[in-house]
């Protein structure tokens, strides 16, 4: 039974991630860190199943602890201080948990279990400011954010520590991924919520910033699939995890108000305060590499994922099904 280590296995990732490890026979531990209130809301359903341990990326010892006594197989770093506009406000909280946790946990499998494999959770915010379309392995990174700059050194230090000590260290530049368990402060996640809602009767209207921003959006059980699969390659390498069609936010309001047989046009305003002090216009990337070498297909498009996504709040917000959708004009590539 092989034995894997997730930080960040509160989140959505690292819940889904686990749930995939377990059935394919792993013994999951996940890393934990102490809060005032319990944040295993993903995970009622596998504790017991998993075990839990507590370290904190910022704590270099407790992470050497939980490596040394855990002895991982393999290791997953899905843990960051992840929300964008957040990493604005606070960006030297965002450095000190997003890049140094990662270089703090790479020191902990490099001195206590250096034949682990090591997963670092990159993201396509690193392109940033991007120079090519759609984004590969060897697009020019150019981050607009404090997270995405956080991300990139957590990204550079993982190449460093494969090419200076031998670690099987891979990345996956992972775009943008969504599900039910996003948390609540994301854009996708504040849409079928609000969606929901708006369908019951609750609310009359959601405020959103730059609809026109545009992403590449997947499902993210698909995406714990190509975290695994990294790691069982011979050679570690970074890959770039995605769909490789785009949509903007406008896009998904229309997709999830219309399956609730709405017009999103009549309930989403705009709200300026909202905007980012610097922001990524486009991001779309070219999986290719993965499709070849790690065999991996993303199976939800972009329609199918809005609808997944609305129909569990209306569930959790205990509504029936919608009925007599619009039909959208959203199609499944942009």
């Amino acid at each position: 039974m092989p034995t894997a280590l997730i930080t960040g296995i509160t989140g959505q990732d690292g819940s889904y991630l686990a749930e995939y490890l377990l059935d394919l026979g792993y013994r999951v531990v996940g890393v934990t860190r102490r809060t005032s209130s319990a944040i295993t809301d993903r995970l009622t359903h596998l504790l017991d199943r998993v075990e839990l341990v507590g370290a904190d990326l910022l704590d270099q010892s407790s992470l050497l602890a939980v490596v040394s006594c855990v002895q991982p197989d393999e290791v997953y770093n899905l843990a960051a201080q992840s929300f964008v506009p957040a990493s604005f406000q606070q960006p030297i909280l965002t450095g000190e948990t997003t890049a140094l946790g990662a270089t703090r946990l790479l020191e902990a499998v490099r001195m206590a279990r250096p034949d682990a494999r090591f997963y670092q959770a990159s993201s396509s915010e690193m392109f940033g400011h991007v120079t090519e379309m759609p984004q590969t392995e060897g697009t020019p990174f150019h981050p607009r954010s404090p997270y995405g700059v956080a991300k990139l050194y957590a990204h550079w230090i993982a190449v460093n520590y494969r090419e200076s000590y031998g670690m099987h260290a891979s990345s996956g530049i992972l775009f943008n991924h969504e599900s039910p368990r996003r948390g609540p402060e994301f854009v996708t996640r504040r849409i079928s919520t609000a969606v929901a809602r708006i369908a019951l009767g609750l609310e009359r209207e959601l405020a959103l910033g730059n609809l026109d921003a545009r992403r590449d959006w997947g499902y993210a059980p698909d995406y714990v699939r190509a975290m695994h699969r990294m790691l069982q390659q011979a050679e570690p390498r970074d890959y770039v995890i995605a769909t490789g069609a785009t949509h903007s936010v406008r896009d998904f309001c229309e997709a999830a108000f219309a399956h609730v047989g709405l017009d999103y046009a009549d309930h989403v305003v705009f709200d300026p305060a909202q905007l980012r002090p610097a922001d990524v216009d486009l991001l779309v990337g070219d999986a290719s590499l993965a499709r070849v070498e790690l065999g991996w297909e993303p199976t939800v498009d972009f329609l199918e994922l809005v609808r997944i996504m609305v129909d569990a709040d209306l569930d959790l917000a205990g509504a029936a099904r919608p009925v007599r959708p619009r039909p959208s004009t959203i199609g499944a590539a942009g």
